[in-house]
C-alpha cells in the first residue's frame, strides 16, 4: 500500500497547539498520552535501529513506533500478532457477523462513563447471544463469541457498537454433539434486539441506582431519577438496531475478515485526502444512504476533537471472548469443538524478534536488525539511508 498523502500526525504537528488551547480542560490522561505519542511515532525522537540485508549488504535506519493503540501507524503488527495467536483457535465451520448498536440518545452518558458504559455494552450483547442461543426454540446450544468494540461512525462522531464473530452453531448441553443453526442469520434478529434492549436498560438502571453513572454537563438532568426513568421509557419504546450478516466462510476467510475489525482505530491515514493547514478532508461511507462514498471537510481542531473522542481508558480491553471461547472454558471446550467438527488445529506462524517486517529494496531479502539506536545516536547518523 502506498504512503498516504496526509497523516493524523501531520495534523497534530500543525494544529495540535490550537486544539490543546481549546480543549485541554476536557482531555484526560490517556488522550494527552496519545496526543503526545502520535506525532513522534516513527521519528528520530523515539530512537530506532540500523537494519541490514544479509545478502547484498544494504543498510537503512528504521525509526521506532510509539506503540500507542490509538496511533494509525502502529496497528498492523499488533493485528498480525493477534491473528496468528487466534489461528489455532478457529473452528472448521462458517462464522457469522452480528453487530449490536445503542441509540444515539445514550451518547452523552457514554462520553462521561466510558469504562462502565462500554463494559455494559460488552456484557449485554454477549449475554443476549448466549441466552437466545441456549433457548431450544432457536438453537439450544452453548456458543462462542469474539466481541470487538468500535466507538465511532464513519464521520468520526460517537457511535458505540459491538462487532461479534460467532462460529456457526454450538455445543449441545451435554457436550456430545455440534448443533447446527436453523436460521440463515444464525439467530432471529428481532429476538436479539428485544433481549439486548432489556438487558442493557436493566444494567443502565442498576448503574444509576448505585450512583456509578456520572451525569454532568449536558447529561446533568439525568441525575434526577425521574428524568432518568423518562429516558428509559423512551428507550424501551424504540426498536434497537441489531444487524446480522450471512455466514462469511471458513477459518481462513474469518482471519482476513476479523483483521478488518480487531485493531481498527477511528480513522486510518489512508482515508485522509487533503490538509491545507486549516481544514482536513477525508473519505467516509454514508451508510444512511446505501453506503455511498462521500468526502467531508472539517476544521483541524474539530477533526482532532472527534478523533480523540475514541481514545479508550487505560487498560480497557476492547476485544473480549464469551461462551466456550472465554478464557476459563477455552482450554477444555476448543479441543472438544474441533473433535466434533473433525477439524485439525492449524499451526501458528512464528516470527523472530531479530527480523523486521520489510525487505531489502535491492534484492528482496528480509532485513535484519544490526544495531539499536537512541535518539541521540540517530542525530549523529545523518549519513545513513532512512528509507
Amino acid at each position: 500500500m502506498s504512503r498516504p498523502a496526509v497523516e493524523v500526525a501531520d495534523i497534530l504537528r500543525a494544529q495540535g497547539h490550537s486544539f490543546l488551547d481549546r480543549y485541554h480542560r476536557s482531555l484526560d490522561f490517556q488522550q494527552l498520552k496519545a496526543f503526545r505519542a502520535i506525532p513522534r511515532c516513527r521519528t528520530a525522537e523515539l530512537g530506532g535501529h540500523l537494519d541490514g540485508c544479509p545478502n547484498c549488504g544494504h543498510q537503512a535506519i528504521s525509526y521506532n513506533s510509539c506503540r500507542n493503540r490509538h496511533c494509525p501507524k502502529c496497528q498492523a503488527q499488533a493485528r498480525e500478532r493477534w491473528l496468528a495467536a487466534r489461528e489455532r483457535e478457529l473452528l472448521a465451520t462458517r462464522y457469522f457477523h452480528v453487530v449490536f448498536t445503542v441509540p444515539h440518545e445514550l451518547n452523552l452518558l457514554a462520553l462521561d462513563n466510558q469504562r462502565v458504559f462500554y463494559d455494559l455494552l460488552f456484557t449485554a450483547s454477549a449475554q443476549t447471544l448466549l441466552r437466545v442461543a441456549a433457548d431450544p426454540q432457536h438453537l439450544g446450544a452453548e456458543i462462542g463469541v469474539i466481541s470487538i468494540l468500535h466507538t465511532w461512525g464513519q464521520n468520526l462522531l460517537l457511535h458505540p457498537h459491538i462487532h461479534c464473530a460467532i462460529p456457526s452453531g454450538g455445543l449441545s448441553p451435554d457436550h456430545s454433539r455440534w448443533v447446527q443453526p436453523r436460521y440463515p442469520f444464525f439467530l432471529p434478529v428481532k429476538v436479539l434486539s428485544r433481549v439486548f434492549r432489556g438487558k442493557f436498560c436493566t444494567g443502565l438502571k442498576r448503574l444509576h441506582r448505585r450512583k456509578q453513572l456520572h451525569c454532568e454537563g449536558p447529561a446533568s438532568t439525568l441525575a434526577d431519577p425521574k428524568q432518568f426513568r423518562r429516558l428509559l421509557r423512551r428507550l424501551h419504546r424504540q426498536d434497537w438496531v441489531v444487524y446480522a450478516k450471512p455466514a462469511f466462510g471458513g477459518p481462513q476467510r474469518v482471519l482476513r475478515y476479523l483483521g478488518r475489525y480487531t485493531h481498527r482505530i477511528a480513522i486510518s491515514n489512508h482515508r485522509l485526502l487533503t490538509f491545507d493547514g486549516e481544514r482536513v478532508t477525508f473519505r467516509w461511507k454514508d451508510y444512511a444512504h446505501g453506503g455511498k462514498q462521500r468526502t467531508m471537510a472539517l476544521l483541524a481542531t474539530e477533526f482532532l476533537r472527534r478523533f480523540f473522542l475514541h481514545v479508550l481508558p487505560k487498560g480497557f480491553v476492547r476485544i473480549r471472548y464469551f461462551g466456550f471461547l472465554a478464557n476459563r472454558f477455552r482450554a477444555h471446550c476448543l479441543p472438544l469443538c474441533q473433535q466434533l467438527l473433525a477439524s485439525d488445529c492449524p499451526p501458528i506462524s512464528s516470527s523472530s524478534d531479530t527480523t523486521t517486517n520489510w525487505h531489502c529494496p535491492h534484492c528482496g531479502a528480509t532485513m535484519v536488525v544490526l544495531r539499536r539506536l537512541t535518539a541521540v545516536e540517530l542525530s549523529r547518523c545523518a549519513y545513513f539511508d532512512t528509507s
